[in-house]
Formats: C-alpha cells, sequence, structure tokens
C-alpha cells in the first residue's frame, strides 16, 4: 500500500484520551512513571549513557494484554555500524523481532535520510494501528541526529537560523512528528511514541530537549551518577515524569493505591537524596537515627528497584518491591504502607 510519508498531526477534536497502562518491564517507568496507550514519552539521555540499550530492553519486554495484538517500531537515526549491528542481534537472539518493525539509518548514510525515517516509522505505525488494529509503541532514536540533520539541511538553504542556530521552524517539525500519536475514535488501535534523544553537554535546557519537553507528556531522564556507580538502567527518578500516568493505573489497570505507592516512594528518595547532600556538609556523625533510615533507603532504592539490569519485571513484582522498600521507613517517617488486597 502506498501512503504519503508525512502524514497529518491527529485533529484534536477525533482524539480518544490515552488510558489503559503499557508493561515496559522497566520498575522506575511501570512504577513510578507508567506508561499508558497513545502517550509520548521521551527519554533524555547524555552523551555515552545507555539509552540504546534501555530502548531495546523497552522492545524485548514491552507487552499490554494478552488478547490484544502489539507490536514495536524501532526508528534508528544516525547511529553506527556497531549499534546498528546490536539492534539486529538483539532482536533475532530475544525473539523480539517477530513483532518488530525497524528501519536503520547509519551514520554513514545521506543525511536526508534521517529526515525521512521517523516520517517512514509513524507511516507504519499509523498503518498498522488505525487500519490493522494493532496496539503499536515507536521508539525513535536519536533524536538529536534528527535534529542536527534539519539544521545541517537549513544551513545548507541558507535558511535563517533560531536558536544555537537550529532553524526557527524546529517546534513545528518535531510536533509535526510526535502529534502523530495517540488513539483515535472510534479505532481499536493506538500509537505510544518514546522518542529518545542525547541532551549535548547533559543540557536539559538545550532546544532539542526544551521543545521536545513543550510538545509530550512527560520525560525519563538518564542519569550519569547512576550510571558511574553501575546502574542499568541509570534512571533519575526525581526529575522524571508522565503527565498521563493517573489514566492508566489504580484499580483494574495495575492495583489499588498505586499513585499513593508511588507517591511515598518518590517523598523518601528525595527525603534520602536530601540526606545524602547534608552528609557531604556535616557528615555522618551529624544524622539523626530516622535521617540514617532514609540514607540507607535512597542507597537500596537505587541498586534493588532502580538497578533491575536487563532482566523485566512484571508490575506486580514492581510494586511488591515498592512495598517491600517501603517497609524500611518506620511510621515516625509519615510513609505507610498500602495493603494489597486479596
Amino acid at each position: 500500500k502506498y501512503l504519503d510519508i508525512n502524514g497529518l498531526p491527529m485533529n484534536p477534536a477525533s482524539r480518544e484520551k490515552p488510558d489503559f497502562f503499557i508493561q515496559t518491564g522497566i520498575s522506575a517507568i511501570d512504577g513510578l512513571n507508567t506508561l499508558v496507550r497513545g502517550q509520548k514519552l521521551p527519554i533524555f539521555s547524555g552523551a555515552g549513557l545507555p539509552a540504546n540499550e534501555l530502548a531495546l530492553q523497552i522492545v524485548r519486554h514491552a507487552k499490554v494484554s494478552e488478547d490484544e495484538d502489539f507490536c514495536v517500531i524501532l526508528g534508528a537515526m544516525g547511529i553506527t555500524s556497531r549499534e546498528a549491528f546490536l539492534f539486529r542481534k538483539e532482536l533475532q537472539e530475544t525473539g523480539a523481532v517477530d513483532r518488530t518493525v525497524a528501519f536503520i539509518n547509519e551514520v554513514s548514510d545521506p543525511t536526508i535520510e534521517r529526515l525521512f525515517t521517523p516520517r517512514i516509522v509513524l507511516t507504519t505505525a499509523e498503518y498498522l494501528a488505525f487500519e490493522k488494529g494493532y496496539h503499536v509503541m515507536v521508539l525513535l532514536t536519536d533524536m538529536t541526529a534528527y535534529c542536527e540533520s534539519l539544521r545541517e539541511i537549513g544551513s545548507a538553504r541558507e535558511e535563517i537560523p533560531g536558536r544555537r542556530s537550529y532553524p526557527g521552524y524546529m517546534y513545528t517539525d518535531l510536533s509535526s512528528l510526535y502529534e502523530r500519536a495517540g488513539r483515535l475514535k472510534g479505532r481499536t488501535g493506538s500509537i505510544t511514541l518514546m522518542p529518545i534523544l542525547t541532551m549535548p553537554d547533559d543540557d536539559i535546557t538545550h532546544p532539542i530537549p526544551d521543545l521536545t519537553g513543550y510538545i509530550t507528556e512527560g520525560q525519563i531522564v538518564l542519569s550519569r551518577a547512576l550510571h558511574r556507580k553501575g546502574i542499568f538502567p541509570p534512571i533519575d527518578a526525581l526529575p522524571c515524569l508522565s503527565r498521563l500516568m493517573n489514566l492508566g493505573i489504580g484499580k483494574g489497570r495495575t492495583r489499588d493505591g498505586h499513585r499513593k505507592l508511588a507517591d511515598r516512594i518518590y517523598s523518601a528518595y528525595a527525603s534520602g537524596i536530601d540526606v545524602r547532600r547534608l552528609v557531604t556538609i556535616v557528615g555522618e556523625e551529624g544524622l539523626t537515627e530516622l535521617d540514617r533510615i532514609y540514607l540507607e533507603f535512597a542507597d537500596y532504592f537505587e541498586h534493588k528497584f532502580i538497578g533491575q539490569g536487563s532482566e523485566g519485571r512484571s508490575i506486580d513484582e514492581t510494586l511488591d518491591l515498592g512495598e517491600e522498600l517501603l517497609r524500611m521507613i518506620p511510621e515516625a517517617g509519615a510513609v505507610a504502607v498500602p495493603r494489597r488486597k486479596g
């Protein structure tokens, strides 16, 4: 079938509210920043951080309910031959290739192809979702390579540059891609989008992550400090956000009390990070007993909850682990454990 790859953003009046939980197998996402069908949730990475490995882990473990058709479409832009080989090898060895469509543009390929790749990916996703009824997860890596190509071609055309010499229309261009994700009224399928981008100099205010954040519904941020500790995936829980999380969790979707559990884990971890900063000023001798518990909680949370390695976890395993973690905090910490019913 022949289709125009440029497509069109969804008409807001035709959009169905994103809901229903998508399990990625990543505890830091499923438990604290839940992904829902039709959402646009970017991953903000940095140079040298394992964003592509995280993408492959999501491809391997992502799933919806058993009785629904689900597939993953991977669009890789400006990656090296080694990375392209890794993608192909992982997909074949894990068996995920049976439900995955991959479009790969290597760094040695023409620059203009990087502008075509996400459009071809999203056109394929629209066909599978809205004509074949699939629930499609789209992973685009690396959107920074896409934006660099946009700037390169804009300079060759002698267009007037905008902020940091990127084209002034980059916001419009990115939104024309991102807004093709979602659910349509009267259609079975859905398109869920996870673009991955590398923040130059780890600067979250750089035009690429900045504009992406305006268009999308949250962000997953990777941490260089956690990566140095050997924690994988190195997801920094505090700046992460899923604005549509409440639509996809709770009774009948994940578990009753999920939101309350996530808030209390977040609160306890934030307290632990504050104590860790305090230690650098006053030393451990100046800590109270509760401070020491929060400090221990932060370390345990990073190594056990976030640092799950390459294994995938079900949502029940993630929430059970979260409840186990919270038992470290006494009643005086104002963090109670929600009891699972049944």
